[in-house]
């Protein structure tokens, strides 16, 4: 079939249109490259079932022409990353709801099917875990820059929500824990690709905070079987889904199985929140789903460790660095 994906050259989208292409799908992406990259996506780009358009998902142009070409969407596209929501609000809550906007605007006049990537941000400060789809979700103060993606996103739901119920767009969300995998970038806040630099280079693995707050780690390709999965069963639409793994590790812990398994002589030094992003910087403790729902539905279980989906991270920074220094030794300078 043909399909589109939106943020196709990001961390996500490149491995998810990767796995369409050896399935025999026509892939269709478009991307800014405000977060992408197009080395992502470079080794599948001169594909004949390979198109790519380096554009804004708010071009409606485009989108309508994408979205009446292709058979269902992947909706990606979005502002990511907690330095890059806390430093730029403006830009996350626009891009974030005025591209879910057009995206399901124009699948509304066909009736396509779209999948929309949502997050486990969405459940804010809710402290107790697992969280379930249908736990009612605690935002913090509107003054808190940080909390400004999670509403984002929230909105984000309710919009692919009402167009299912409104307009019978056949729309699916999935709230995504914590994925992680190669190419990765670990520019905007992600903290496994951040660990694996520094400690391949020597320098201090930099935890924020005391490290106590806990995540559960799910690999790319988990996640991407998961998303296809979603998409094309019939039973998934109009509903929200939870997709992670259940492995549950504090950062700290998580910063010391990275020293070990590089063999890294850096130091685990401590950032309080406030000198990372900014005063007064909110942080969800513990972030737990219940994959319950999506398991009954579609036998979805995470494959994946956490050795191994550090060690993919781990392998793949070390062959970056063969490809631009020559050698897979650390880096001997300070930058």
């Amino acid at each position: 079939m043909k399909v589109l994906i939106t943020g196709g050259a990001g961390f996500i989208g490149s491995h998810l249109s990767e796995r369409h292409l050896q399935r025999g799908d026509e892939v269709y992406i478009i991307d800014d490259l405000s977060t992408g990259s197009i080395e992502n996506i470079e080794h599948i780009k001169d594909l004949p079932s390979f198109h790519y358009h380096l554009d804004t998902v708010t071009n409606h142009r485009l989108v309508a022409e994408l979205v009446d070409l292709c058979d269902v969407v992947y909706h990606l596209a979005a502002a990511v990353g907690v330095k890059l929501i806390v430093e730029s609000p403006v830009r996350t809550i626009e891009t974030n709801i005025r591209g879910t906007e057009v995206v399901l605007e124009h699948a509304a006049k066909k009736r396509k099917r779209v999948l929309i990537t949502s997050t486990s941000e969405v459940y804010g400060k809710r402290e107790r875990v697992p969280f379930r789809e249908d736990d009612d979700l605690v935002m913090g103060a509107t003054n808190k820059g940080r909390w400004s993606y999670a509403c984002s996103k929230a909105i984000d739901e309710f919009l692919a929500i009402a167009y299912w119920k409104e307009k019978k767009v056949p729309t699916v969300i999935a709230r995504l824990f914590n994925t992680v995998g190669p190419r990765q970038t670990g520019r905007y806040g992600m903290v496994i690709p951040s660990f694996v630099r520094q400690a391949l280079r020597g320098d201090d693995i930099t935890v924020y905070g005391d490290g106590s707050q806990s995540r559960c780690f799910t690999h790319v390709n988990d996640v991407v079987g998961a998303l296809m999965n979603l998409i094309e069963h019939p039973q998934a639409v109009g509903d929200v889904y939870n997709i992670g793994s259940t492995q549950e590790v504090s950062i700290l812990q998580v910063a010391e199985r990275i020293k070990e398994l590089t063999d890294s002589d850096s130091p685990i030094t401590f950032l309080p929140y406030e000198k990372a992003y900014e005063e007064g910087f909110e942080d969800m403790l513990r972030r737990v789903p219940d994959i319950t729902k999506i398991h009954n539905l579609t036998g979805y279980q995470p494959t994946f460790r956490l050795d191994e989906i550090l060690m993919s991270v781990v392998d793949y920074e070390r062959s970056k660095q063969v490809r631009r220094y020559g050698s897979p030794a650390p880096i001997e300078f300070q930058s």
